[in-house]
């Protein structure tokens, strides 16, 4: 018997660099990535959906400069609000599960305890709207779905903030990193361990579509920027690093274009209910990451 086609999109992004390869024993993984497909423009969705035939579209690709978005909302909009939808209607029309992710940003961070799949979203930037939006379109497309809300996703390699911190403490002996805004640091290899894992269970059912609706997947526990980075900086060997102190400061002393939620932690009760699947706490993870990061 063949393996499923899976059209996979944003195959240079962290999370979908990993889902090739997890991808790979139980599919047939057509990965493509800009240029080759642009999410800014429609015919070019269609084209790659009808052309490939899938029976599963991952959407791994996403407008992710969180500041830039400021100053260039259409963009950002196109990307993550319009083509979610596109690709959700031809996913449907093709009878095939669309697979999507989306952020913790979607929320204004004013609730104190973790935020579940049923609160109401309420983006402080114009990223979170952006992909509110999207997620809104793929659910009013009506066909198959799994859409995952993902939390401070960093890994080896890409840009993100481990590895960001990991190139200042080499260079300065003092970071200052804000310490008011909490969330729950996720690995990428974990997420797409756990979409494939999810994914296996979906297709063993009758009805895939069961499944359908929108699940919080990240890492257990939860931490500050300035806590993630001073347990990164501890974990280097001493030759690896200049850093000698991670000053903890607040979202006010260092300002952005883009507001952050101050609480970004997010309950994955439901992921675990559906799928029994629970990514360990993240600082278990981080010290695996860091053998492949650092040299």
């Amino acid at each position: 018997m063949s393996l499923p086609r899976i059209l996979l999109i944003g195959k240079n992004g962290q999370v979908g660099w990993e889902l090739r390869r997890a991808l790979a024993p139980m599919a047939q993984v057509e990965a493509v990535d800009f240029p080759e497909i642009d999410l800014a423009n429609a015919d070019s969705i269609r084209r790659w959906v009808r052309d490939t035939r899938p029976r599963v579209v991952i959407n791994a690709a996403a407008y992710t400069a969180v500041d830039k978005a400021e100053t260039d909302p259409d963009q950002a909009m196109k990307i993550n609000g319009t083509a979610p939808g596109i690709l959700a209607e031809e996913a449907r029309s093709a009878g095939a599960l669309l697979v999507h992710y989306s952020t913790d940003y979607v929320f204004d961070g004013a609730k104190t305890g973790p935020y579940l799949e049923t609160d109401a979203p309420k983006p402080l930037n114009i990223y979170g709207r952006s992909k509110l939006a999207g997620d809104l379109a793929v659910q009013a497309a009506g066909g198959a779905h799994l859409i995952f809300r993902l939390c401070w996703v960093y890994g080896a390699r890409g840009q993100n903030f481990m590895l960001t911190i990991l190139r200042l403490a080499r260079q300065r002996e003092k970071l200052r990193v804000v310490n008011d805004q909490l969330g729950a640091p996720t690995w990428c290899r974990l997420i797409a361990q756990a979409t494939t894992l999810a994914l296996r269970q979906a297709a063993a059912e009758p009805d895939p579509a069961g499944f359908s609706g929108l699940y919080h997947l990240a890492a257990s526990g939860l931490t500050s920027w300035h806590g993630f980075a001073r347990k990164i900086v501890q974990l280097m060997p001493p030759e690896a690093k200049t850093c000698t102190e991670v000053q903890a400061i607040s979202t006010a002393e260092f300002p952005t274009p883009a507001k952050r939620p101050p609480n970004s932690v997010m309950s994955c009760e439901k992921l675990e209910r559906a799928f029994h699947l629970r990514l360990p706490p993240w600082d278990e993870c981080l010290p695996m990451v860091l053998e492949e990061a650092v040299p």
